[in-house]
């Protein structure tokens, strides 16, 4: 069975690191592992989705509307624009982090409000005050991997499994910083 996953994002948020830290799990474990990236205006904070697929035999990388097993969504407004590709017994994991875009910037659109505790209505949801978290490990830039934490509760893998990809993808001299903010969020409750 092929499982689907979405992380949603604006750019810079580290969603490409992510996918390739999950990409790097999967296959360590064996799966056959098919990941997209799609860039918005990812140099100028606009919106970035991948979806990394994987299982037994993976026949393509996109995922379908209400096909994502897991959405793990770095800020608020994303997880409300992908919200449709969840399945109905899906997970999301939102990031409570607001990053206005451009029109809300502008003025010409507002930023919804309630926007968790409206998705919690229909969803399975889980909220995470990582930048919060990273601050308090004194590296803001390591927020990911504490939403990737979270996340990894509700996925099939070790937490040994899990360091050693981290420990593999992300830049040597930040690999103990990142472990820490993995281990901050798998720590939380979800």
């Amino acid at each position: 069975m092929t499982k689907s996953i979405m992380i949603v994002g604006v750019g810079g948020q580290g969603t490409l690191l992510t996918s390739r830290i999950l990409g790097g799990l999967m296959e360590n474990a064996g799966y056959e592992v098919k990941i997209s990236e799609v860039h918005g205006m990812a140099q100028r904070g606009g919106s970035v989705v991948t979806f990394v697929r994987y299982g037994e035999s993976v026949a393509e990388p996109i995922v379908e509307e209400g096909q994502a097993d897991l959405i793990i969504a770095f800020e608020r407004l994303e997880a409300l624009r992908y919200e449709h590709f969840l399945k109905p017994n899906g997970v999301m994991i939102i990031n409570d982090w607001r990053i206005d875009p451009i029109t809300v910037v502008t003025g010409q659109t507002a930023y919804p409000e309630n926007i968790i505790e409206d998705l919690s209505t229909r969803h399975k949801v889980y909220r995470v005050c990582a930048m919060e978290e990273a601050l308090r490990l004194g590296n803001s830039r390591v927020f990911n991997n504490i939403v990737l934490g979270l996340a990894a509760r509700h996925m099939d893998f070790t937490r040994e499994e899990w360091l050693k990809v981290i420990s593999e993808k992300v830049p040597p001299k930040t690999v103990e910083i990142n472990e820490k903010a993995f281990l901050a969020g798998y720590g939380m409750e979800g």
